[in-house]
C-alpha cells in the first residue's frame, strides 16, 4: 500500500498522522461512527487514543471502521498484526464511509485466541455509493485482539 502521509510517533507512543483534510473529527459526545449505539467518547476514543484495547474481535473491527471514517490511518496501523501489517498505508481521503452492518462474528470473544468479522462497510466515493464486504480475520495475542486480514 502506498502511503502518502507521514506518520510520527505521537504522546501516547503509538503511530499518529495528521487527520485527513475535510474528514469531520469525532467529538466525544457524538454518536460513535461504528454505530454501536454508544457515544463516540465511551466507545471507540479510548481505543484510538490508546488508553484502552479492544477486549473482542468485533470490537476491534468496530474500532478500525470508526478509524476509517474519522481518518486514523496510526490506529489502523496500530492494530494491524505484524506478519500481514503494510509496511505502509494511506486512506483515500475521498472515501467517505458513513454505515457498518456486522453481519456475522465467529469466536473472537473475551475467551477466544481467534475470530472472525463478517461485515459490510458503505461509503461514498466520487458521490456515488458503495460497499466493502469482508470477512476479516483475528487473533488474539498476549490479551490483544489484532487484525490479520480478509478471508
Amino acid at each position: 500500500m502506498v502511503c502518502g502521509a507521514p506518520m510520527a510517533i505521537g504522546d501516547n507512543g503509538r503511530m499518529t498522522s495528521p487527520a485527513l483534510s475535510g474528514v469531520p473529527q469525532q467529538e466525544a459526545s457524538a454518536r460513535c461512527p461504528c454505530l454501536s449505539g454508544s457515544s463516540y467518547g465511551e466507545c471507540c476514543a479510548p481505543y484510538h487514543r490508546a488508553v484502552a484495547v479492544a477486549p473482542t474481535a468485533e470490537r476491534l473491527m468496530r474500532s478500525r471502521y470508526a478509524a476509517f471514517v474519522t481518518g486514523d490511518a496510526g490506529y489502523l496501523i496500530d492494530t494491524w498484526h505484524s506478519t500481514t501489517r503494510p509496511s505502509s498505508f494511506e486512506l483515500d481521503p475521498f472515501h467517505r464511509y458513513f454505515r457498518l452492518d456486522i453481519l456475522t462474528t465467529t469466536r473472537g470473544g473475551m475467551l477466544d485466541t481467534k475470530g472472525t468479522v463478517e461485515f459490510r462497510a458503505f461509503l461514498r466515493v466520487d458521490g456515488e455509493v458503495d460497499e466493502q464486504h469482508e470477512v476479516s480475520r483475528f487473533v488474539k495475542e498476549s490479551g490483544r485482539w489484532w487484525y490479520l486480514g480478509q478471508d
